[in-house]
């Protein structure tokens, strides 16, 4: 497994942790799988947008950083699930601060304050909760039905949808 692609070669800490997180995709990738472990399918699904191609060199890229976990199951037809492993999860929790810093930017000169509700606030209609951490709260926890796979909000960022 190799962890950092260009030891060495960085200039601070943030310009190593964008050569992991780099690129439209990869932070949306995993938000979707802090929900929870997710296929192939799954993730595209959760990830509106993103072909094929993108997803799966993503995914082997976050992999090779030691984000992701591939598990192979030996099955007719084979079955490849996707999940965080614990330096993707703390890497997830790097990003919450960041989340929350786009969803204030995002509502500054609106008059809406984040999580006030209205029609400026989609997460406030669908009961989603503020980004916490610890006991299920975080980067996308969300409630009722269809928990399972993220579905998208237009601009609100990485943490909360």
């Amino acid at each position: 497994m190799r962890i950092v692609r260009r030891p060495g070669a960085f200039v601070c800490g943030i310009d190593a942790a964008m050569d992991v997180i780099g690129g439209k995709w990869k932070v949306l990738i995993l938000w979707a799988l802090n929900e929870r472990t997710c296929r192939f399918g799954e993730l595209r699904r959760a990830v509106p947008g993103v072909t094929e191609k993108v997803l799966s060199s993503h995914l082997r890229e976050l992999e090779d950083d030691g984000i992701v976990h591939r598990e192979v199951y030996a099955e007719v037809p084979p079955r490849v699930e996707y999940s965080l492993t614990p330096l993707g999860l703390s890497l997830n929790a790097a990003l919450e601060p960041l989340g929350r810093w786009g969803r204030d930017h995002i509502y500054r000169g609106t008059g809406e304050a984040p999580g006030q509700g209205g029609a400026a606030d989609p997460a406030a209609e669908a009961g989603v909760g503020a980004a916490g951490s610890g006991s299920g709260e975080g980067a996308g926890a969300r409630t009722g039905e269809g928990a399972g796979v993220p579905e998208p909000v237009v601009g609100l960022g990485y943490g909360q949808r």
